[in-house]
Parts: C-alpha cells; sequence; structure tokens
C-alpha cells in the first residue's frame, strides 16, 4: 500500500512539474529568461497542480501497479526495477506526447520521455527505500 502511495503523490507532482517545462521549452518560451518569468512559471505550476493531479493519478497508479509486479518477481534486483520501470515511462510518455504540434523531432521526443521517465524512476526509487524496507517484529 505504501507503494501505491508514494506513486500517487510523486508522480503527478513532478510529472506535472516536468510537462510545463516541457511545453514551455517547446513553445520558445525560455528563449530570454528572467526571473519575472520564472516566477510566471512558477506561478502557473502551482495554479495548474491540481490538473496535474486529477489527469496524472490513474496513469501514476498504473505506474506503481507494473512497479509492485516486478517487485513481487523475486530474480529481478530493484534496480533493473527501477529501469524497467523507467524505461516504460519514458515509451509511455514520449509516444503519448512527443509526437503532438508542429515541432516534431529529438528534442520534443526525449523532453516528453523525461515527462514519465523522472516521475517513474524516481518514485521506483523511494518505494524501494520506503516500502520494501522489511518491518521490524516486535515481541508481545
Amino acid at each position: 500500500m505504501k507503494r501505491y502511495l508514494i506513486f500517487g503523490a510523486i508522480g503527478p507532482f513532478v510529472g506535472g512539474f516536468l510537462m510545463l517545462f516541457a511545453t514551455t521549452v517547446a513553445s520558445g518560451y525560455w528563449t530570454d529568461t528572467n526571473w519575472s518569468e520564472i516566477s510566471k512559471f512558477l506561478g502557473a505550476f502551482v495554479k495548474t497542480l491540481q490538473y496535474s493531479y486529477l489527469f496524472g493519478i490513474v496513469p501514476a497508479l498504473m505506474v506503481g501497479a507494473i512497479d509492485d509486479i516486478l517487485y513481487h518477481v523475486k530474480r529481478i534486483s530493484p534496480v533493473v526495477r527501477m529501469l524497467i520501470v523507467a524505461a516504460i515511462g519514458f515509451a509511455a510518455s514520449s509516444l503519448l506526447y512527443g509526437s503532438r504540434g508542429p515541432d516534431t523531432g529529438v528534442m520534443q521526443f526525449v523532453l516528453y520521455g523525461l515527462v514519465g521517465m523522472v516521475p517513474a524512476i524516481l518514485s521506483s526509487w523511494l518505494a524501494h527505500i520506503y516500502a520494501d524496507a522489511p518491518q521490524a517484529v516486535h515481541s508481545t
């Protein structure tokens, strides 16, 4: 259960931030950057955070379910599990978002791939640290 809480809490937050960053980079927003534009960017992130959770909770829990399935395969080490989950997140988000708009290319494919990969590998790593740890047995 901890694994799903980690994926549900971390995935949409980081994924929403990276999605906003990828769309602003693809649109050319960061060509002339100053502090007021960075504050506008962070303000837009805060204002759209609720939508990141609305649309990102189900994909994050789906990736968490894949991580949970791979956790129960004892031959797969935690590092390999993190890499598999990261590859699935990269492929899913880059295929879903990467071919949109007029600027289709390698940069857009990689930027939108990172939107799925970074939250997936971060959540899988945190789940390995906090959810996979054996529970201490207390005597009664």
